[in-house]
């Protein structure tokens, strides 16, 4: 026992406090698992409240004709496919009874006046099966797990800090944290371990992400422990976050206000959308319009920030008011700007880790024994483009089955197994950090890392910027051995931010070798250099610092859904996200 330092035992460790480490909690709760959660930031302030549109499931309510087939054929194809068929039937007929877990936690959906649960379209859908909370869809969630988990005495740890998931020969047996107020450390020993620490969309300058959140951190976690990633080059950018203010920089301005009329014009004040998509304009696909404003900032059309313009002052003000609340009180809120009578400045942001950490389709468990990833932190969902509302069912479908796989796990262990070194590794990893007082600062480091992949690693890439990337980061690694660590009254932020470095430096790389490596353009991966889809790289690119990128062939798809992959789904009235 070391000074400053508490010891907890628990079967399954979840770490992250969002909707999918939440759902996995209440499954090893409800099944009568020990259970422990801990997370970096308060448990209703996830990153989970900040999803606005909607959740997936065939459930019919408003087209009887849909199908969990026809949602996985959808998925499937909006995946480029990419997406593992397997994960995407698991979460395509587990969608139904995750809305139901929700309903059974006390979340209340928006209802038609007969009760049935109101479904939209939502993103290149075939039939409407989005349900949702008015724009506010991912709060409602994340309060209704918050809820249940607290009604099953769920222990919940906010402000914990993971620096390091703890393994004893390639199997699992827990993890080493730190409380980010008073510095305590914590030695957590468990059977298994769920990660479900979000993805790596803050290592660019500009992300809907927040401040000191998807950093990368379950990728550095679980690479450190022996995992692998899969996919890292493929991350969705929005095609409108805000510009300004700084500190709210990549803030979203919801779909919604293009799906309810609102229109993009550059500096000169021509609406762009007519060069890029004719028939679909503004509705058009969330990579394809992320794109085209790119492309009007990088040609010299942009505004004076480096945006363009979204406008939606020809509206009726009631209609603004109404439909759009959430987007009318933000702009109020960050920039006194009222959008019922002035335009957006709006730019691509970073938004998705639709790769993530490798996983099995079955239980998404990892290459590590004991270990799991579910949520942003893992990948076989989404592919080359993720569709609209996917996201949060999949926290609810996999969050389930992962929990009981854990579960299981932990029960049928004979042994288990720790060791002293591991233990000590994580310890001296920390206390070599405290010890610095090199001159290098963790906050320029990061801003560095993130100036690097945007400059040459965003909505469009090329070789030639890709391999000066990887040059830079080499560069801005070498800085990052004389960094100095200074807590102070506020607590350990300063040391978090340090390992927040780590975890952007190894996320930055995996993503710039396989964009590197995928010579194409497929999806949300725009290359320059190679602007057609090769039918030769419809593979995963699975990446670890000893292996580098290896090519992995995706299943096929099975009969029944091939049929269903539709060409053209009809978009009128539809938002195609």
């Amino acid at each position: 026992m070391r000074a400053n330092e508490r010891r907890i035992t628990t079967s399954v460790l979840v770490i992250g406090t969002g909707g999918a480490g939440l759902r996995a909690a209440i499954e090893l709760a409800e099944v009568g698992t020990d259970v422990l959660v801990i997370g970096k930031r308060p448990r209703l302030d996830a990153h989970t409240s900040l999803a606005a549109g909607g959740i997936n499931a065939a459930l019919g309510t408003m087209d009887p004709a849909d199908s969990w087939q026809q949602h996985a054929a959808d998925t499937i194809k909006e995946s480029y496919f990419l997406a593992d068929p397997r994960t995407v039937e698991v979460v395509a007929k587990g969608a139904e009874r995750g809305i139901a877990d929700l309903v059974r936690f006390g979340m209340d959906f928006a209802r038609e006046d007969d009760g049935r649960i109101s479904q939209r379209f939502f993103g290149a859908h075939t039939y409407r099966r989005t349900a949702f909370a008015g724009d506010y869809t991912g709060l409602a969630i994340q309060r209704a797990l918050v809820d249940r988990a607290e009604q099953l005495r769920v222990p919940i740890l906010d402000s914990l800090y993971v620096t390091r998931i703890l393994t004893a020969d390639g199997v699992v047996f827990g993890a080493y944290a730190f409380d980010l107020t008073e510095g305590t450390r914590y030695v957590l020993h468990a059977d298994a371990v769920i990660l479900a620490a979000g993805g790596h969309t803050r290592i660019w300058r500009r992300t809907s992400s927040r401040r000191d959140e998807n950093n990368g951190d379950s990728f550095r976690l679980a690479v450190d422990a022996g995992a692998r990633l899969r996919d890292a080059e493929l991350v969705q950018f929005h095609p409108s976050g805000l510009l300004a203010p700084e500190n709210a920089a990549g803030t979203l301005v919801s779909e919604a206000a293009r799906g309810e009329g609102g229109v993009l014009r550059n500096a000169l004040g021509e609406r762009f959308m007519e060069r890029y998509d004719p028939a679909r304009m503004e509705l058009s696909t969330r990579d394809r319009v992320a794109l085209a404003s790119y492309s009007e900032i990088k040609a010299g059309r942009g505004t004076p920030h480096g945006g363009v313009w979204l406008d939606v002052s020809h509206l009726p003000r009631e209609t603004i008011v109404t439909r759009l609340p959430r987007v009318y009180q933000t702009l109020m809120d960050l920039q006194m700007l009222d959008i019922t009578t002035d335009p957006i400045e709006v730019a691509p942001t970073a938004h998705y880790s639709m790769g993530g950490v490798w996983v099995r389709p079955d239980d998404h468990g990892t290459d590590v024994e004991g270990l799991y990833a579910i949520g942003e932190a893992a990948s076989g969902l989404h592919g080359a483009n993720r569709l609209g509302g996917n996201s949060l069912i999949e926290l609810l479908v996999y969050g389930r089955i992962t929990g009981r796989a854990a579960a299981e796990h932990s029960a049928g262990l004979e042994v288990h197994r720790r060791s002293r070194e591991a233990e000590e590794e994580a310890r001296e990893e920390v206390r070599a950090l405290l010890a610095a007082d090199g001159r290098e600062n963790v906050r320029a480091l990061q801003r560095a890392v993130r100036d690097t992949m945007t400059e040459h690693a965003g909505v469009l890439r090329d070789g030639e910027g890709l391999r000066a990337g990887l040059l830079d980061l080499e560069e801005i690694e070498g800085r990052a051995e004389s960094v100095g660590i200074h807590p102070d009254i506020a607590g350990f932020q300063d040391l978090a931010h340090a390992f927040d470095l780590k975890a952007s430096l190894l996320a930055a790389r995996a993503t710039l070798e396989s964009a590197l490596e995928r010579r194409e353009t497929r999806g949300c991966h725009n290359r320059s250099d190679h602007p057609e889809l090769d039918p030769a790289l419809q593979v995963n690119l699975v990446w670890s610092p000893t292996t580098g990128v290896v090519r992995e062939g995706v299943p096929p798809v099975p009969a029944e859904l091939t049929r269903l992959v539709r060409e053209d789904v009809p978009i009128d009235g539809k938002l195609v996200e």
